[in-house]
């Protein structure tokens, strides 16, 4: 069986995808951010009397990032003609305040205020913004949506797990690799984990099962803490894996036994940040992780040699850098347990999800 599903591209979603060939290439057709050139599917993105094909946008504002999305309707998909994203750490300190603090709130209004600037250059038509796991938990989190639309004139909804866990599907779910028994899509983020069973034989997947675990990088990182010896890391990392195992016992129990060929398809920061360190990557590209089929075992070799570095070391690595170096270990457990309750052989990488899923509602594209 080879390494590599063929890559699905945005203005393309739905393409009749084989099953890979052996000995196919790691790396397969790219899927980019950049813009498609005029055509004549793009011209049915244009009212009347219009100049300017109509914009579409999404912003998620997670626990710990603020991304955003500006697209127009291209064919069956659509076309990416703008995009945001800045790690802003909203949940940061909130486990042990129950609170936003004062500094994490002035980092993310900065970035919705370069949101909001985008989307009036772009004479956006239509947008949703959506909040998650941090303003559900938070005290103040009605006060910081009510500051953020004062500031900048962004309304943003704190949405459910379950349509978290929904969105994250409608946007990925086209690079599921083929087959006919249940696939399943994790999002891990900064303050949740979203797992997502699917029946994949239809176009648009039907949800069998879902579950939503209170861990994410930020909150088990700064529920753990940190170690100084290699020895202590270690301990640390078995206990994130031992916490996330707890919580993800009663969908465990649940899940079907028996499968094939399990699969397994992760859309976060997490899989996208190592799968760059799978390939090698000097720099992040999402050409060439948006996509990528990675196997299994590379993924728990890289995560057992991050969890023993300290700090410093794991800034240094090309993709991580000081900005994950202090998240990654967590996310590598969350990944780690995961691939324990569900044993595939390979993980599907996608780096779309919410924002994604969020557009094609707009656009009328398809439901779920």
């Amino acid at each position: 069986m080879g390494d590599q599903s063929p890559r699905t591209p945005y203005r393309q979603q739905y393409p009749a995808r084989p099953a890979p060939a052996p000995g196919s290439p790691q790396r397969a057709s790219r899927a980019g951010h950049s813009p498609a050139a005029p055509s004549a599917a793009a011209a049915t993105g244009q009212r009347k009397g219009w100049s300017e094909p109509r914009h579409y946008a999404a912003l998620d504002l997670g626990t710990n990032n603020c991304r955003l999305l500006i697209a127009r309707p291209q064919g069956d998909g659509f076309a990416v003609v703008d995009a945001f994203s800045r790690i802003v750490r909203l949940g940061e300190g909130l486990a042990a305040t129950g609170k936003l603090s004062d500094a994490a709130i002035e980092r993310t209004l900065s970035a919705l205020k370069v949101c909001a600037d985008k989307l009036k250059r772009r004479n956006v038509l239509l947008s949703r913004s959506v909040a998650t796991e941090a303003c559900r938990r938070a005290d103040n989190g009605a006060a910081f949506i009510a500051r953020a639309l004062d500031e900048t004139g962004i309304h943003l909804d704190i949405i459910s797990a379950e349509e978290e866990a929904r969105l994250a599907v409608l946007g990925c779910h086209a690079l599921i690799e083929p087959g006919e028994d249940p696939a399943l899509i994790f999002d891990i983020g900064g303050g949740s984990t979203e797992l997502v069973l699917v029946d994949t034989r239809s176009e648009v997947p039907r949800v069998l099962d879902w579950h939503s675990a209170p861990w994410g990088v930020v909150s088990l990182t700064e529920h753990i803490g940190y170690a100084d010896s290699r020895q202590g890391r270690l301990d640390a990392y078995q206990r994130m894996r031992d916490i996330v195992a707890e919580s993800f016992a009663a969908f465990t129990a649940r899940l079907p036994r028996g499968i094939d060929r399990p699969r397994l398809l992760g859309t976060s920061g997490t899989v996208t940040t190592l799968a760059s360190v799978h390939l090698g990557l000097s720099r992040y590209d999402r050409a060439e992780v948006d996509g990528l089929i990675v196997p299994a075992s590379s993924m728990r070799r890289i995560s057992a040699d991050l969890s023993g570095m300290d700090l410093a070391e794991r800034a240094t690595l090309p993709c991580i850098g000081t900005e994950r170096a202090d998240l990654v270990v967590a996310g590598c457990a969350i990944l780690e347990t995961i691939m324990d309750l569900w044993p595939a052989e390979r993980l599907g990488v996608a780096d779309r999800g919410i924002r994604e899923g969020i557009l094609r509602r707009l656009m009328g594209k398809e439901r779920l």
